[in-house]
């Protein structure tokens, strides 16, 4: 499908890039630590793009209104008092998004100095992420997540959705029945969910998440107002599950795990 990999050898991350350049208020209940794992040594990082960071703190709180005009969202922003302590905090990633807010922050920077010559570009991870979740037969505390976006000008919420239903139909019949659902993020607007179905737990499961990234989020970059990104964020764990017909999630990953059943498996091959 013609995507590059992102470098994602990252699994404690900074509030900054996990939470702060993706838009998303520092008052949002999926700060709070019954949500995420906080470091507690070191406990803050010490190196962030201050320029930047102050583009993000204006974005947060007036929508970027002071800055100039190729960082400014034109937005009402979240109307609040941002705190870079809190950004600075050292956290396990709790999305592999914070991978993609790193990238696209480099290709913007790449384009300044090309004077602005921008490339239409997709990229694409598959990488661990950490989340203080109850666990149940579909949810893990800790599992893989595979993200991926595409930045291009005009894009649109068909386009997003035309490349997800293609992914699934490469992963074989068992995704020929998907469905798409609005949802909320704060990143994202449009947002999606997609579900597809589950036949031995014989019900619809969420399998991801999507939507087009929000001005807020790209112009403190310095992206043209005319470039959009579409992007998603998809389990690993939960697809793998509906294709071989795991009815646990725990039965696939994590301490429970059959030994034996790996070794047999035709998914993995041993040499």
């Amino acid at each position: 499908m013609g995507f590059e990999e992102m470098q994602t050898q990252q699994f404690v991350e900074s509030s900054f890039w996990n939470f702060d350049a993706l838009y998303q208020p520092q008052q949002h209940p999926a700060r709070d630590a019954h949500d995420t794992f906080f470091i507690k040594t070191p406990a803050a990082t010490l190196n962030l793009p201050a320029d930047y960071v102050e583009r993000v703190r204006a974005t947060h709180e007036v929508g970027g209104d002071g800055l100039a005009d190729e960082y400014n969202a034109n937005s009402t922003g979240w109307r609040y008092d941002w705190s870079e302590h809190e950004a600075r905090k050292n956290l396990l990633r709790t999305h592999t998004t914070a991978a993609s807010s790193r990238t696209l922050y480099k290709i913007a920077e790449l384009a300044k100095q090309q004077r602005g010559e921008f490339k239409p570009q997709k990229y694409f991870s598959i990488d661990r992420v950490f989340r203080n979740e109850a666990l149940d037969a579909t949810h893990l505390a800790e599992f893989h997540q595979v993200e991926g976006f595409i930045i291009d000008r005009n894009l649109s919420l068909g386009n997003l959705m035309g490349t997800i239903a293609d992914f699934y139909r490469r992963l074989g019949p068992e995704f020929k029945d998907m469905k798409f659902k609005p949802t909320y993020n704060p990143y994202t607007e449009p947002s999606m969910e997609f579900h597809c179905y589950h036949e031995g737990l014989g019900k619809w499961v969420e399998v991801g998440n999507s939507g087009v990234f929000r001005p807020e989020m790209l112009r403190p970059m310095g992206f043209d107002e005319d470039v959009q990104v579409i992007a998603w964020g998809m389990s690993l764990e939960r697809p793998t599950m509906i294709k071989y017909g795991f009815d646990n999630i725990r039965d696939l990953f994590g301490h429970r795990i059959d030994l034996n059943m790996v070794r047999k498996h035709p998914i993995v091959q041993w040499t």
